[in-house]
């Protein structure tokens, strides 16, 4: 189904894929140990945050930058192009946005190697999976 040349199906499940990317990246198999520290919480604070609307508000999130490289790419010639280009958005509009912010913030570079690292991996994923549907 394609609304305005996008695959919704494809928009809907590469931002299942970011969002399941996320859950993963920022748990404690991964990086979440380094991104508490890194973001000053505690196991206590992640145990008292409203879940519901963090999760709701992330997957809207991940809905909405799906919509955005989808429109954006258009209809790449290949998955690899698609991925490329969605590589290059993490790199170059996110991961230098986060650390123009962290620098003046003070935040440490652990922090942003997480959340850059997190965000430039979601962007090429959404890229490879509208790719894969065009």
């Amino acid at each position: 189904m394609y609304l305005f040349e996008v695959n919704i199906f494809a928009v809907l499940l590469s931002a299942i894929g970011s969002f399941v990317l996320g859950g993963m990246w920022y748990s404690p198999l991964m990086f979440q140990q380094a991104w508490l520290e890194g973001a000053g919480l505690t196991e206590l604070d992640l145990k008292s945050a409203n879940h519901k609307m963090i999760f709701l508000g992330a997957f809207v999130f991940c809905l909405v930058a799906s919509v955005g490289v989808a429109v954006t790419i258009g209809k790449l010639p290949s998955v690899l192009d698609a991925m490329l280009y969605g590589m290059g958005i993490g790199v170059v509009f996110v991961s230098t946005s986060f650390g123009v912010s962290y620098l003046f913030e003070q935040r440490p570079l652990k922090l942003f190697l997480v959340n850059a690292g997190y965000h430039t991996l979601q962007f090429t994923l959404i890229g490879f999976i509208v790719g894969s549907f065009n």
